[in-house]
């Protein structure tokens, strides 16, 4: 496949999928509801909307050939790009799989361990740091400020003595 044609198809399947949420949006108020704001459909509305802009932008610069991936002849993934995205995507089915079972902060450390370390290449140091670092950010940021529970599997009760702290 060509670069050309796959930023088409791109541009194609991502319009149909604004489309489809903004359909769904309209199952809540997408207007503004008077002395509350804006309704629960109204963001995924309006933010499906401009996605829907920039393809159909998307899909008249290609017509035009505007831009140099519209003429491009190119291959548009090469060997070792297939091999990254199947490594990525792999990782990213692990990482939902395991956060049913050891609980999404495990999930992310074990991901990006994984991902920083073996596919980056980067230090142990730097693995180390952002694999602790995000996981206990992301907790407190969640749990902490925006009171917004995520799920934690079977490593739930190691999580009680911080519910203690922050409740």
């Amino acid at each position: 496949m060509t670069t050309r044609t796959a930023e088409l198809l791109m541009a194609i399947l991502m319009g149909l999928l604004s489309v489809g949420l903004m359909w769904k949006s309209t199952e809540l108020e997408i207007g503004w509801i008077p002395d509350r704001g804006p309704g629960g459909g109204a963001w995924p509305f309006w933010l499906s909307a401009v996605m829907l802009l920039c393809c159909l932008v998307t899909v008249y610069r290609w017509w035009r050939r505007a831009t140099p991936q519209s003429r491009s002849d190119v291959e548009f993934m090469d060997r070792n790009t297939r091999r990254i995205n199947f490594i990525t995507v792999g990782s990213l089915v692990a990482l939902l799989g395991l956060t049913h079972v050891i609980g999404i902060y495990f999930a992310i450390f074990l991901f990006l361990l994984f991902y920083i370390r073996f596919v980056g290449r980067h230090s142990w140091l730097l693995t180390g740091t952002l694999s602790v670092a995000t996981p206990i950010f992301l907790f407190f940021f969640f749990e902490a400020l925006l009171k917004i529970l995520l799920p934690k599997g079977y490593s739930e009760p190691l999580f009680y003595p911080l519910y203690r702290i922050i409740y």
